[in-house]
């Protein structure tokens, strides 16, 4: 097995102001800490509807709403280790019934609103959680019709509850109340009963790409311990504003987002939704953020469509975007940055750089993307025009983060090192295997997937190929069990494959084929408005991708978008389809992942027809 062990230095200078994970032991522990650090700084800022004002909430004002949580727990009959699940949109009551709950020694279970009602009732009954905070009275409706999957709930609290929140209920149910009303029954908070530092904090139930999603228990210290090492590698500042817009219930967002700004002594601010994203740079103006590859993709082709009108606007983003990434690769130390870096860039930054980086608010010290893999060229394209963009790996088994680049030793492309105390090493099939303080305890009523996944050594199967340069850096090359093996005996990452499909906009979600098959095919969802342009002007019929002529115009498109791949690695047939995979159907995960395992079955017969003889 290759080994590797972070040899390099990582930790950079901590303020004093930050709450290390040996101060707090318990995510309780470092939220009274904070509270006592830094009673009237602002923790949180949310958007008030009904004034259509950004409002700010401070560690006092935090600590008063989680002790009227705290005693609205201590009436509900619960004891130590019984779960509480959340089902809110990002914001303040997140925060207070998940501090309320570890204070009371109870393990909090997220859920994604945005989420299909079977899915979370899937997860509220697996988990057994005997209380869920929702956000409205139709939210609840929309989960009473599977109410036998989950016999453990005993209480509902609403928060945005109208009259109908007695519709949903019933004599055999769980009680239902308005969770201003729970509050309303003011008391003083009980004694503190928190867990030990070792006790479950969180069941994360993973996205689910394959199967059931499953709880992956994570203790306090583990969580404590993975932020304080993702700390050392981009410390938190006292002035920091974090803009979150990941659900609180991802693990990225949770570590990174939630607990690590809080031993930083930093702010909050929620995002309203992905739409209002542009309008919540502009008035927060974060100095850092942490995202999904999507958003920043997402980003890049709104840069890109704002110049799409002119040309000459268009070769001056280009030049700038090439001359900053040869700026970027100097800072860096790997080469020198060129006459042309140091004589135009003076006048790039005023007229290009700067409007730009005024789009995500204008004082981004550093942008973080996980989740899964960003296309090299989107990273080289926002990096060049500014952008502090850096890449890091995790999954919820490991609290989550594994590997992270930092602001000053970054490669775009590779994950970046392990954290300080992060071992790592490949098995002989070269999957990435995982050691440190942060492993999870196991999945939560599963020992035979947890004997599977972690071995009584402590390393953790990643289920990721990757591989690992001399230097210590992890470049991650997709899914061990994704891999297409052709019955001609190659063997291909389909996700590469699908990153270079989808990079054209014309491609919306993209879906490589061809297991035990003798080439490789693919099952693409098409950008329907990008379509309808290109079919007239083709002289296609719009309504019939799958058209002979249509599906030979699209092959030559994408052969051109996979040149520099093996030959193995063409794409020789395509299904194509105008309907997009969403969540709603089933067919993407919470984190917007889309589930292989259910897109290919439901186009058999379609992937079929593509290696049917003639």
């Amino acid at each position: 097995m290759d080994t590797a062990t972070n040899e390099r230095p990582r930790r950079s200078a901590i303020s004093d102001n930050v709450i290390g994970a040996d101060q707090a032991s318990t995510l309780w522990a470092l939220f009274c800490e904070r509270i006592r650090r830094s009673p009237d700084a602002i923790a949180y800022r949310d958007y008030d509807h009904a004034t259509g004002r950004w409002r700010d909430h401070t560690w006092r004002v935090m600590s008063d709403r989680v002790d009227r949580f705290r005693s609205a727990l201590a009436r509900q009959n619960l004891t130590a280790g019984d779960r509480v699940a959340i089902l809110l949109p990002n914001g303040i009551d997140w925060v207070c019934l998940d501090m309320a709950a570890h204070a009371s020694g109870l393990a909090v279970v997220g859920l994604y609103p945005h989420d299909t009602a079977a899915s979370n009732a899937y997860i509220v009954g697996h988990s057994d959680a005997r209380l869920v905070l929702l956000d409205t009275d139709a939210r609840w409706k929309s989960l009473w019709p599977f109410r036998s999957q989950f016999p453990s709930l005993e209480r509902v609290w609403v928060r945005d509850a109208g009259v109908a929140v007695a519709v949903a209920a019933s004599p055999t149910g769980p009680i239902v109340r308005k969770l201003a009303d729970v509050l309303a029954d003011t008391a003083e908070p009980p004694p503190q009963r928190p867990g030990p530092p070792g006790a479950i904090a969180t069941l994360i139930y993973t996205s689910g790409t394959t199967g059931r999603p499953k709880g992956v228990k994570l203790s306090h210290s583990a969580l404590l311990w993975n932020a304080q090492a993702t700390a050392a590698v981009i410390p938190p500042r006292g002035d920091d504003v974090f803009l979150s817009v990941l659900p609180i219930a991802h693990a990225f967002e949770r570590t990174v987002g939630y607990y690590l700004p809080m031993m930083g002594g930093c702010t909050v601010a929620y995002a309203r939704s992905a739409q209002q994203l542009p309008d919540d740079l502009a008035a927060i103006r974060p100095t850092v953020m942490l995202n999904v590859p999507l958003l920043y993709e997402r980003m890049s082709a709104a840069i890109r469509a704002k110049v799409t009108p002119s040309q000459i606007r268009r070769n001056l983003l280009q030049l700038t975007a090439a001359i900053g990434w040869r700026r970027f690769v100097a800072a860096q130390h790997r080469t020198g940055p060129g006459l042309a870096a140091r004589l135009l860039w003076p006048i790039l930054r005023r007229y290009v750089v700067m409007p730009v980086l005024a789009a995500f608010g204008g004082r981004l010290r550093v942008a973080i993307t996980g989740g899964a893999p960003l296309d090299p060229n989107i990273t080289r394209f926002l990096i060049g025009l500014g952008l502090p963009l850096v890449e890091g790996y995790g999954l919820t088994e490991a609290a989550p983060v594994v590997t992270a680049n930092g602001l000053d030793d970054n490669l775009p492309g590779s994950v970046g090192r392990p954290l300080d105390g992060v071992e790592v090493k490949l098995s002989s099939e070269g999957e990435l295997l995982v050691r440190s303080p942060s492993i999870m305890m196991g999945y939560w009523k599963d020992d035979a997937e947890t004997a599977r996944t972690l071995d009584p050594t402590g390393w953790l199967s990643t289920g990721d190929a990757a591989e690992i340069s001399e230097d210590g850096r992890i470049f991650i090359r997709g899914r061990l069990k994704e891999i297409i093996v052709l019955s001609i005996g190659e063997k291909i990452n389909p996700n590469v494959v699908e990153a270079e499909i989808v990079r054209d906009p014309l491609f919306k979600q993209a879906v490589a084929v061809g297991n035990r098959r003798p080439y490789l095919a693919a099952i693409i969802v098409l950008n329907a408005d990008a379509w309808r342009l290109l079919a007239a002007d083709k002289g296609l019929d719009s309504q019939r991708p799958n058209h002979p002529a249509s599906r030979i115009a699209l092959l030559e498109r994408i052969t051109a978008l996979l040149a520099a791949l093996p030959r193995y690695a063409q794409v020789r047939a395509v299904h194509l389809t105008l309907e997009p995979w969403t969540i709603d159907a089933g067919l993407l995960t919470p984190t917007l992942k889309i589930k292989r395992d259910v897109v290919v079955p439901l186009f058999g017969k379609e992937v079929d027809d593509l290696y049917a003889k003639p």
